[in-house]
């Protein structure tokens, strides 16, 4: 509980903790956040990273003076668009594997159900609809290897998706993050981009028990 407790805190309070790394490490927290960004979304056994968070805080303190926006900007496109590559490649390289097995370790096998039926439903587009839902985001690109979509496809929607993914929330954080009432309630407008961030997951789940229900109700 300890570790979730100070794993949460770390989140909701990014910018503080963001300040002190730069002041002990300078640029190399560049380096930090290309690598957060890129295991987010390239490693499937890492969906619990923040990803929306990081992008704000960090546009806010570009904005403020203690980071560049130009250099945010290229280190998280390049991770984003690395990041979903990579995992495009190990869900087709080893994905129908790990489908076929019933427990998989690190991995949880209902938020890979979760991002497959996403991505059924939604076809190609969801590499970029994905880049704005936590979790959904870290198995679409795994589930499109899986798939069988072609790279070609899945480059142009990881490119799309990763450039208004990452402009819309450091861009966000920018022009926005430096605001009297933003600064005053930082932590309160990080809990309001996670819960905006994974409403459309909850409103799926919710949809999908109810017609689950409708149907029991109908075979009864």
């Amino acid at each position: 509980m300890e570790i979730l407790s100070n794993f949460i805190d770390v989140i909701l309070h990014i910018d503080k903790y963001l300040n002190v790394i730069i002041q002990n490490y300078g640029i190399w927290t560049y380096a930090l956040l290309f690598t957060i960004i890129f295991c987010e979304t390239g490693l499937v056994v890492m969906p619990f990273l923040p990803g929306d968070s990081v992008l704000f805080a960090t546009g806010a303190l570009a904005a403020s003076g203690s980071m560049n926006i130009l250099t945010l900007f290229v280190i998280f496109y390049v991770s984003a668009i690395l990041g979903d590559t990579v995992n495009y490649y190990i869900g087709k390289k080893v994905g129908y594997k790990i489908l076929e097995k019933e427990e998989v370790k690190f991995i949880n096998k209902e938020y890979l159900k979760k991002a497959h039926k996403f991505y059924q439903k939604h076809g190609a587009i969801t590499i970029v609809l994905a880049r704005f839902i936590p979790i959904i985001r870290t198995f679409a690109p795994f589930v499109a290897g899986v798939g069988e979509m072609s790279y070609p496809k899945f480059i142009t929607y990881n490119f799309l998706g990763g450039l208004v993914w990452v402009s819309l929330f450091l861009g966000g954080g920018y022009f926005f993050g430096n605001l009297p009432f933003i600064k005053q309630n930082f932590s309160h407008v990080l809990i309001g981009i996670i819960i905006v961030s994974v409403l459309p997951a909850v409103i799926g789940f919710i949809k999908e028990k109810r017609n689950a229900g409708v149907n029991e109700g109908e075979a009864a």
